[in-house]
């Protein structure tokens, strides 16, 4: 769903916004973002010393990375372009967590140059291809069966992330055998989950298995990594994630563990959906009205530019800003590619709408332009940013032709002829 006060602040002014840029566009929202930001430091601040590494994979834009940048966030990445974005944000080396899986030694190269990162290793067979063992040193914990997944990391023992249960431990002894002085510890079970219970007990888990490396090699791990996770409501009737709730019993839990134990992890997370997805929507327009054996309400967006409901079969809400008042109808939203999965909403009642109309789907702040692709040839679209001054900044154009083309200009002689031919 999008925040009242995010529709307040666009929808008055969104056609003479959408009359100047034309549709369609991804538009995100700095005071959002920002609030946002400051509630997590707040709360999450009060468990333990905290730090969120903004998963740059959820929306891989400079403008966005250096809002959150500002309010105090560091960057997970997962990927070398993911650590020169970051970097060139301005990130340090301490702000910068590489969380990669199948990783090759090259990209571990990348991730120790310009003074290094925190590397989060997510493999015990990765420990000898790291080309030098930095003094700090991660590694990402999955449980296997003892936790339950959800529908889009799936269930722990089936996905391929992380160290398994019976290996943790070894992968901390062979870094150390290569020269770690420094740990930590990470895990990442779920996605989108919107019961803060289920987070709590990941920190007991997370605490459970920091306690186990001290028992067993004497490890006093510096910070433990719940990961991202945190769920936003996506539909009118989804529950919020209570983070206030999560906060003061995600507390109680560490308070005990220091009691316990004689030292206190700093709480490291690792959000980027909780962060930007409920401040960004993308707006588009009403082209095309069909009328098959079902009706269709064809838009000049395609899932290039947010393809979550092809994918995860995933409910986005949609509005009609300033026709809320029409007659409802239900019909099948879609874009123009040439894949019947190319719908943004089925069988969805809607104010009626005509050619020229927009439409406003909400939550696109996350993982809707970032997993964009050319399909087709349809271009990925343009990002804009209401920032707190009222203003809208174009942030990312939209793609053109010699985009799409500029692979396969190479402008010199690219043959090999094996010998063996």
């Amino acid at each position: 769903m999008m925040p009242q006060a995010f529709q307040e602040r666009l929808f008055p002014c969104l056609e003479e916004v959408a009359r100047h840029y034309k549709t369609p566009f991804h538009v995100y929202d700095e005071d959002g973002i920002r609030q946002t930001c400051r509630e997590m430091k707040g709360l999450l601040g009060q468990v333990s010393k905290y730090r969120n590494f903004f998963a740059v994979k959820a929306l891989p834009n400079p403008a966005i990375m250096k809002i959150v940048l500002d309010e105090g966030f560091g960057f997970d990445c997962s990927s070398v372009p993911e650590l020169t974005l970051a970097r060139n944000a301005g990130a340090k080396p301490d702000e910068i967590m590489f969380t990669s899986n199948n990783t090759s030694s090259l990209e571990y190269s990348w991730a120790m140059m310009n003074g290094g990162c925190i590397l989060n290793l997510d493999d015990l067979s990765f420990v000898p291809k790291v080309p030098k063992m930095p003094e700090l040193i991660c590694f990402r914990y999955n449980p296997g069966p003892l936790r339950g997944g959800n529908e889009i990391i799936g269930e722990p023992e089936e996905a391929k992330y992380g160290v398994r249960d019976d290996q943790i431990v070894e992968a901390y002894r062979q870094a150390r055998e290569r020269g770690a002085r420094r740990f930590g510890l990470h895990t990442m079970i779920c996605s989108n989950q919107r019961d803060y219970t289920y987070m709590l007990v990941t920190v007991g888990m997370i605490l459970g298995v920091a306690k186990r490396l001290k028992d067993e090699l004497g490890i006093e791990v510096e910070f433990v990594n719940i990961g991202g996770g945190f769920g936003i409501p996506y539909k009118p009737t989804d529950e919020t994630f209570n983070l206030q709730a999560f906060a003061e019993e995600a507390k109680l839990v560490f308070d005990e563990f220091e009691q316990d134990n004689g030292w206190r992890p700093e709480l490291f997370t690792e959000c980027g959906r909780y962060v930007t997805g409920p401040h960004g929507v993308l707006v588009t327009s009403v082209i095309n009205r069909m009328d098959k054996y079902l009706q269709f309400v064809g838009v000049d967006a395609c899932m290039s530019a947010l393809m979550r409901p092809a994918l995860y079969d995933a409910y986005h809400h949609i509005y009609v800003p300033g026709h809320e008042d029409r007659p409802l109808e239900t019909v099948n939203v879609v874009g123009s590619l040439c894949e019947n999965n190319d719908q943004f909403a089925k069988q969805r009642t809607l104010p009626v709408t005509r050619e020229g109309d927009l439409l406003v789907i909400a939550n696109t702040g996350a993982h809707g332009l970032a997993m964009g692709f050319n399909y087709n040839g349809r271009k990925r679209t343009k990002e804009l940013l209401r920032r707190t001054d009222e203003t809208f900044e174009l942030i990312r154009r939209e793609e053109r032709d010699e985009d799409l083309f500029a692979t396969l200009s190479f402008g010199y002689n690219n043959t090999f002829k094996p010998t063996r031919a």
